[in-house]
């Protein structure tokens, strides 16, 4: 089965995703902030994370950088989610690293979307 890490500070928005991604037949882990995540990621490298951008301790932005230099921390697809419409702030994520973004709120068929392109390239 495929991973997930949800790393998100809202627990609404960690439950919400957790739910939709286990729907997919994923196995979903979860960290508050980017700290957390990094050192989930150390532990064991998952084959996808849902990233939000503001987080206390460290953002996504900070966390995308730290992972992608991590040795395997290539190989994870990054989706980046987040309530900013800045286009300069999608393109700095994407140039960190991100694989792909959505914007919050996400409903069932775009994180579907998202997630799916993923499984059927598997």
């Amino acid at each position: 089965m495929r991973s997930c890490l949800i790393v998100d500070d809202s627990s609404v928005v960690r439950k919400v995703a957790r739910r939709m991604l286990e729907d997919l037949d994923y196995i979903v882990d979860e960290a508050e902030d980017g700290q957390e995540a990094i050192d989930k990621c150390r532990q064991e490298m998952p084959d996808a994370i849902l990233l939000d951008w503001n987080m206390p301790i460290m953002s996504g932005l900070e966390f995308l950088k730290l992972l992608r230099a991590y040795v395997g921390g290539e190989k994870p697809r990054v989706i980046y989610c987040t309530i900013e419409n800045d286009v300069g702030a999608i393109a700095l994520a994407l140039k960190a690293g991100a694989d792909d973004y959505m914007m919050k709120p996400f409903d069932r068929n775009v994180l579907v979307s998202k997630f799916q392109n993923k499984a059927e390239a598997a």
